[in-house]
């Protein structure tokens, strides 16, 4: 069974024109047509397939400060007002609720770093707070054991990846906006150089302003209109099991070790995952792109491993330039649904039953797959200035962008609506990585 999906009900027909077309509709996308939409904006939303379909409902539904790369961290504070600010205004449930994320660790480097993060974090503004001994074994009581030392970060929360993207889009069109999906969007029309126009499978839009938050696929449209945006992506498997046996509880909402990671769902269930843990699909784009790559590689190698032929196979990192008026890589794989790595799972099952005993009674519900799509160093591109006039880049989250997802969708109507941006968005630049900087990292 893969990850499950709420569905939306949205319209089959185009309209002619718009003042913003968004392209995907995963978190990102949604996000940033529901804040045009919600400041008067004329926006169409475009989905080559179903909305969240892809790593927006795959992922574990953190939605954190702790631990965040100082570049991303005054956004990840934003998101979190903003996730309870899109509730209140459209009435949906995204599951969103800040129940507060536990780490546990037995490594005092591990501990170090972390403590080393929060007395800069708490310089910000963040509620972060170490562990000592007693506290680890009191909050982490359901692993039935003691451990050296962690993290609670009370502030921070999780959202339900199955609802979160469908909500959103529900509150996109409670604005005006408008929502179709199974339609792709196969490419820009330009004038002069720049926007005019939206070809899609169903006809083209007028417009003079288009935002790309299409996931693993945008560095393949981007070089289809001359645009380098250097992108990567790892294949993840993770699974969820179903909700404990009546009177077995006392599990944390959400606990990271570096053994496992568990997270509870909206139904009661859990998601289980190894932080880190994925393999390598060669694609085209990424054996072009490969040394850029290779600093980031060479800090995960122990968690990552060769894959297979799947990714190339689903075309979303292709270098070929494709026809606007026949059936794009898009329209052959309306969804990248990648077989997971059935060793992967076992381990993570396993792992996480041994670290919390209570769900050896919880029976596997659903495994699933997705790609994660990345930058060389790990930061989103956030960008307006993309070389065309009128094209926004969305994209390259890099595993962290459903927590970030409502934050960085205000980011990008702030940016084209002229308003102060709700966060610095020179990290976001595109242009970093021409300048060379795709190997720096942040100190935390």
């Amino acid at each position: 069974m893969p990850a499950p999906l709420d569905r939306v009900e949205t319209p089959l027909t185009l309209p002619a024109d718009a003042d913003v077309v968004v392209i995907g509709a995963g978190i990102v996308g949604v996000s940033a047509a529901y804040w045009l939409a919600r400041a008067g904006q004329r926006v169409v939303l475009v989905e080559k397939g179903l909305i969240g379909a892809e790593q927006s409902s795959r992922n574990w539904g953190w939605c954190r400060q702790q631990n965040r790369d100082a570049r991303e961290l005054p956004l990840a504070t934003v998101s979190l007002a903003l996730w309870e600010d899109i509730a209140a205004d459209t009435g949906l449930d995204t599951g969103f609720r800040r129940c507060g994320l536990l780490y546990l660790s037995d490594d005092p480097a591990e501990i170090d770093t972390w403590a080393r993060w929060g007395t800069f974090a708490r310089g910000e503004g963040v509620d972060t707070r170490m562990l000592s001994r007693a506290e680890t074994a009191e909050r982490g009581s359901a692993t039935g054991r003691s451990w050296l030392g962690g993290v609670w970060s009370p502030g921070d929360g999780t959202a339900d990846p199955s609802r979160a993207a469908p909500a959103i889009a529900k509150g996109v069109m409670q604005h005006g906006g408008h929502v179709v999906q199974n339609c792709a969007a196969r490419g820009l029309e330009l004038s002069g150089g720049a926007v005019s126009g939206v070809v899609t499978e169903k006809g083209t839009i007028r417009t003079r302003q288009v935002v790309m938050a299409g996931g693993a696929w945008a560095s393949s449209f981007l070089h289809r209109v001359g645009v380098d945006m250097p992108q990567s992506s790892v294949r993840s498997s993770i699974l969820s099991v179903g909700p404990l046996p009546q009177g077995a509880g006392g599990l944390p909402d959400a606990l990271h070790t570096t053994a496992a990671s568990v997270t509870r769902r909206g139904d009661g269930g859990y998601t289980l995952a190894i932080s880190g843990n994925g393999r390598v699909d060669p694609t085209p784009g990424m054996l072009r792109q490969g040394l850029r790559f290779l600093p980031m590689f060479a800090r995960r190698w122990r968690a990552l491993a060769p894959g297979g032929a799947q990714g190339w196979r689903a075309g979303f990192d292709s270098r070929r330039k494709w026809r606007l008026d026949a059936p794009t890589p898009m329209e052959r794989v309306r969804i990248l649904d990648p077989r997971p790595d059935a060793a992967t799972l076992a381990k993570t099952l396993a792992a996480a039953r041994k670290l919390l005993p209570g769900l050896a009674q919880a029976r596997v519900q659903a495994e699933w797959a997705g790609y994660i799509d990345s930058t060389p160093d790990g930061v989103p591109v956030i960008d307006t200035e993309s070389g065309v006039p009128g094209l926004t880049v969305a994209a390259g989250f890099s595993g962290h962008g459903f927590g970030i997802g409502p934050g960085a969708g205000h980011l990008v109507a702030d940016l084209l609506l002229g308003r102060k941006p709700i966060a610095e968005v020179a990290h976001y630049r595109l242009s970093r990585f021409a300048r060379a900087s795709w190997g720096k990292v942040s100190d935390f």
